[in-house]
């Protein structure tokens, strides 16, 4: 029998399909199109077999081979398999979640180098001809000098892709290959300090093999100078780097460090980039011509056929855990590449995760401190303000308002964070306590104030603000509590004089809104920041002196017990954009609760002791990461079909012996978007116990009747159990 093609889908299921060959045999890492019931959809070959897993007579034959060459190499193949088998995706939706979306198509790759149009002899002819007007002139005479890239055009003639496609059509322009951009003289770098200059000879002196080392900074310590030092040195030996970031936001700044400090071009990967544009990056990294490759999450599948340094900024940052569908986490998927690529991975932070920090205790990842700020004569001091029994102006104390009055007096700049957006969580009314819920949600709608309508942050449901209480008449409708749009109206109002500049979800959702924001602070104007935890992290503000923490209290008493370390991390990372440069900062605590121990602790001895405590909490609770979890999740329009499923998969688990199993129970929100909302906790305190059990289980859910009825996932290592 001649050799059959495996092929894995883009289907929810765990199996992969075997097809015949057409007219020639794909190598495993390649597309295919195939058949699938009346449906004809991309798969990736995972390998050459010479028995089906069904009657050979009911096998179909590939449509076409899409690819000459393996799009993913053997190393990012089996990094995929083993995350498709540790986190239960279904293989067919792992392979594609390594593919940017215009790789999924049934198209040929596109050209990886960056689009650019040039004239043909015919277009040089009708531009000195004259017959062309509008755009198509436009586009006619910006191509005159030579090929120009597709960025380029975008700026010289807005507009111009629908005049491209009608003098291409007309042969008097055509696709070029752009020439590569001009590398611009890397700036010196600057004398490391001792302890920065350990921590780059230590990770070098790993190259070439896996080693995971965790860069424990403090913030403003040059973490960031020890990432482009160590990049460096793998591009002087020829070799590839993949630099993680938390969030989109990081990127573009990050970027431009590493342009500025390394003098060659930096290919970026995030969810914000146009899908040709991202195709093309990743086919450069692929080819190995990408020597510098920054991206977010889904970055972590990048090819890196050179492979020397994976670094992961700011490791502890929850957004590297992917939340919907395939639900892995980038961290720790960037370790298991670096093992199998043989290269050394950083993990860095200011604020470790506690089980990063676990893993470095039990001796598995080696730690390397950074506890001086070079740049700053001396760390910010922090200050506790009592909330008791004081008058506050909109959540801000008298203490709070006067040194940002001072801050600003100076010509200095300060935060006021806040991590809420909108203007006041809760709407109501005075006179009967009526407050706006979400009909889908059982939650309050935040109001906002400037577009008048209240919004569901767990389903988006968006409702008018009413102007009289629906429930008793009166227009006594009040807004309770703080968001980062009321701060900003009273800091206005306050300090009529100083610029105000709000940094949330609702500023910065067009294309490079965040860097424009933080664009107009000119480094010597006094200024006041307004921002939830976008501000958080990375981001060197030298005019910055003061930060002050409103609302600390929401984190104290949290149901999740992850929320002290949370909280901890918050405000260490918080508290790290006060005093970067030369100038001391000053940070400013709001709480009700000046007395609590994780406060206490934390600014006494700082985040180092905080987390031991925290770790021995851990510990004496058996919670991870002294132990492992998988959680799984089910929701449906009722309680009862939610219910029935849970008790279902309940009564089809045989635990064995250390593992334990909680529920079935409703989650901690129990309807979100008008869906029935439970869950069934299993947990271990071996990671191998837990899988052994897991998988068999997981296989089996589907075939549940009552699984019909739900939507269900399974979540392994869950950083929320919401």
């Amino acid at each position: 029998m001649p050799p059959l093609v495996r092929v894995a889908l883009p289907v929810p299921v765990t199996r992969l399909f075997d097809y015949r060959p057409a007219d020639r045999l794909p190598a495993p890492g390649c597309r295919v199109l195939v058949p699938f019931g009346r449906r004809r959809l991309v798969g990736v070959v995972v390998g050459i077999i010479a028995e089906a897993q069904v009657a050979p007579e009911r096998l179909k034959s590939l449509l076409a081979v899409l690819d000459e060459t393996p799009l993913l190499d053997a190393e990012l193949m089996g990094s995929l398999a083993w995350a498709a088998d540790y986190w239960l995706g279904a293989p067919g939706e792992v392979y594609a979640q390594a593919l940017p979306l215009a790789l999924r198509e049934p198209r040929p790759c596109p050209d990886p180098h960056p689009e650019a149009w040039t004239l043909t002899a015919a277009g040089h002819a009708a531009l000195a001809a004259g017959r062309r007007r509008g755009t198509s002139l436009a586009l006619l005479a910006a191509l005159a000098g030579g090929a120009c890239r597709a960025g380029e055009l975008d700026a010289a003639v807005p507009g111009w892709r629908a005049a491209a496609r009608r003098l291409a059509g007309a042969g008097l322009i055509e696709r070029a290959t752009a020439a590569p951009a001009a590398a611009p003289a890397p700036l010196p770098a600057p004398v490391l300090g001792t302890e920065q200059q350990a921590a780059v000879d230590a990770v070098a002196a790993s190259f070439g093999r896996f080693q995971p080392f965790l860069l424990d900074g403090v913030t403003g310590s040059g973490k960031t100078e020890v990432y482009l030092a160590l990049i460096a040195r793998a591009l002087a030996a020829g070799r590839q780097s993949l630099v993680l970031v938390p969030e989109i936001g990081l990127a573009p700044q990050t970027a431009r460090r590493l342009r500025e400090r390394l003098g060659v071009p930096v290919e970026v990967l995030h969810s914000g980039l146009a899908e040709g544009e991202r195709a093309r990056a990743w086919l450069r990294a692929r080819c190995g011509e990408a020597k510098v490759i920054l991206g977010t999450r889904s970055a972590v599948f990048t090819p890196l056929p050179d492979a020397g340094l994976i670094v992961v900024d700011e490791e502890h940052d929850a957004a590297y855990k992917q939340q919907e569908g395939f639900r892995y986490h980038a961290r720790d998927l960037a370790l298991v590449r670096a093992r199998a690529l043989g290269v050394p991975v950083l993990l860095g932070s200011a604020t470790p995760a506690l089980e990063t920090l676990a893993n470095v205790e039990a001796g598995r990842y080696r730690a390397l401190h950074l506890r001086a700020r070079p740049r700053a004569a001396q760390a910010p001091t922090v200050r506790i303000v009592d909330l008791r029994a004081q008058t506050l102006e909109h959540g801000l104390t008298p203490a709070l308002l006067a040194a940002v009055g001072t801050t600003v007096a100076r010509g200095e700049q300060a935060l006021v964070f806040k991590n809420r957006r909108g203007y006041a969580p809760v709407l109501l009314c005075h006179a009967c306590g009526w407050h706006a819920d979400c009909p889908r949600c059982e939650r309050p709608l935040t109001l906002y104030a400037t577009r008048r309508l209240l919004q569901c942050h767990h389903c988006g449901h968006q409702a008018p603000v009413p102007s009289l209480c629906p429930h008793c008449g009166a227009a006594a409708l009040k807004p309770q509590g703080q968001g980062t749009e009321r701060l900003e109206e009273a800091l206005a109002r306050h300090f009529p004089a100083v610029p105000v500049i709000r940094v949330d979800r609702e500023t910065t959702r067009r294309r490079n809104a965040f860097e424009d924001l933080l664009g107009t602070l000119a480094e010597d104007r006094p200024a006041i920041l307004v921002g939830t935890q976008m501000l958080a992290k990375g981001h060197d503000l030298p005019n910055l002196t003061l930060v002050a923490i409103v609302g600390v209290d929401e984190g104290l008493y949290s149901v999740d017990f992850r929320a002290g370390e949370r909280l901890a991390q918050l405000i260490v990372q918080v508290a790290g954009r006060a005093g970067r440069a030369a100038k001391p900062g000053q940070v400013l605590l709001q709480t009700h609760h000046p007395d609590h121990p994780l406060l206490r602790e934390l600014l006494a001895h700082g985040y180092a002791a905080a987390s031991r405590s925290l770790l021995a909490e851990r510990r004496a609770a058996a919670l991870p990461p002294y132990a492992h979890q998988v959680l799984l999740r089910a929701e449906a329009p009722q309680a009862q079909a939610v219910e029935a499923f849970l008790a279902a998969a309940r009564a089809a688990l045989s635990p064995p012996p250390g593992l334990r199993v909680a529920g079935p129970m409703p989650a901690p929100m129990p309807r979100r978007a008008g869906r029935a909302r439970g869950q069934l906790l299993l947990e271990a305190d071996r990671r191998a116990e837990l899988h052994a059990a897991l998988r068999p289980w997981a296989e089996g859910l589907g075939a549940l009747p009552a699984a019909h009825r739900v939507r269900w996932s399974l979540d392994v290592d869950p950083i929320d159990l919401y």
